[in-house]
């Protein structure tokens, strides 16, 4: 079987740059679909009912929402391929603590940027 892998995101957005990039890590094909956040897809008020917001990786009809989540569930599922993540336990530690900080630093950094 197939796995149909399709990507819901935005060009602007670093949480799907980040998805991408997993991806392509990973050497996953999927589909890509661009999202208008002012006026949301049908696909995406489904798929993402609560938050209502991007990425949303959509695996198999089953969506998995919030960025990170995504990218050790794409780390999880093609094991096959080279981890995303160190096996190291304080090693991934420190990996988490790095796209965390970047969550709330360049994401903040980002939103000012965006208001000036």
């Amino acid at each position: 079987m197939v796995d149909e892998v399709v990507l819901l995101g935005t060009y602007v957005s670093m949480f799907a740059v980040r998805v991408k990039i997993a991806l392509a890590d990973k050497g996953i094909q999927y589909e890509y679909k661009e999202e208008n956040l002012v006026n949301k897809s049908p696909l995406l008020l489904q798929m993402n009912p609560i938050h209502k917001k991007i990425p949303v990786l959509i695996h198999n009809g089953k969506p998995i929402c919030e960025s990170l989540i995504i990218v050790e569930y794409i780390d999880e599922v093609w094991k096959d391929k080279s981890p995303l993540l160190p096996s190291d336990p304080y090693k991934k530690a420190q990996a988490r603590f790095w796209a965390d900080y970047v969550d709330k630093k360049v994401c903040n950094y980002h939103k000012i940027c965006l208001s000036s």
